[in-house]
């Protein structure tokens, strides 16, 4: 759960910690330590008013796992390209892929320099890995990043992954174009990972968790099922279909008393 910005040289990044980020505020939910005191006073006040959240991030880290393993075992997949990527938690998804198919191709796009320091780190010895700071709101300079380029051969299938990170995305600034660039550069046989954050099953009741993002640099915007449904387009959901993130294929039951989690999630398959 990271958001976008960034671009192909165009737009300056400079590390701000005089604002909360999410990618920071999700490596604080996940337990993570690569975050400032801001993220973490504005993580806390969203865990104060919706205390599902860690739970949530964990059920969205782990729909990211299965399909990832899906979209490359079952899919024959062996390129991906990650937008909104956030902070390196293991397993991330080039281990989970290269665990089926080592040949597997990963860009990793983030708008958040911290983000682009800790993954170069960490793929510094990785073959065939692109870390690339980009903007989602630019999907045009993400599809022709020369580092994009480098990675992933957009005349093969490939998958995308959009994993948390088009709540971040306001409606002012046109999701629905993003997604019909994004999708129309892939070729067919390729797939669409996506998850997004709703209120649906909260009836709407989480408005002081929402507004904890309007002074983070990326402001967190909800959306019901059919809207999050409009970004697949023409894409073939595979099974079970666009449900709520533990739903898809999940390889364990929940414990019992587990609250609802509010993030929708689905895989699509561009087909001829």
């Amino acid at each position: 759960m990271t958001s976008p910005s960034g671009g192909n040289g165009a737009q300056s990044f400079e590390i701000d910690t005089s604002k909360p980020h999410p990618a920071r505020m999700y490596d604080y939910f996940l337990g993570g330590k690569d975050n400032y005191e801001v993220d973490q006073v504005a993580a806390e006040k969203f865990i104060e008013a919706a205390p599902e959240v860690r739970l949530a991030v964990r059920a969205n880290r782990n729909f990211l796992h299965r399909a990832v393993r899906h979209v490359v075992a079952e899919g024959g997949i062996r390129q991906i390209l990650d937008i909104g990527t956030g902070l390196p938690t293991e397993p991330n998804v080039h281990q989970i892929a290269r665990a089926i198919a080592p040949e597997t191709r990963i860009a990793y796009v983030d708008n958040d320099p911290i983000v682009s320091v800790h993954s170069m780190a960490l793929m510094s010895d990785e073959a065939e890995t692109s870390v690339v700071l980009a903007d989602l709101r630019d999907p045009r300079a993400v599809l022709d990043h020369p580092d994009v380029r480098k990675a992933i051969d957009f005349d093969q299938p490939l998958a995308l992954l959009l994993v948390a990170v088009l709540h971040f995305i306001t409606d002012a600034e046109d999701p629905d174009g993003i997604l019909a660039t994004l999708r129309d550069a892939l070729p067919t046989g390729s797939y669409l990972v996506l998850s997004h954050a709703t209120v649906d099953i909260h009836d709407n009741d989480r408005e002081d968790a929402v507004k904890v993002y309007n002074s983070a640099t990326a402001t967190l915007n909800p959306r019901p099922r059919g809207r999050v449904l409009d970004f697949f387009g023409d894409f073939t959901l595979v099974d079970p279909g666009l449900v709520l993130v533990p739903d898809w294929r999940p390889e364990e039951a929940p414990e019992p008393g587990t609250p609802p989690i509010g993030i929708y999630g689905g895989v699509a398959r561009k087909n001829g």
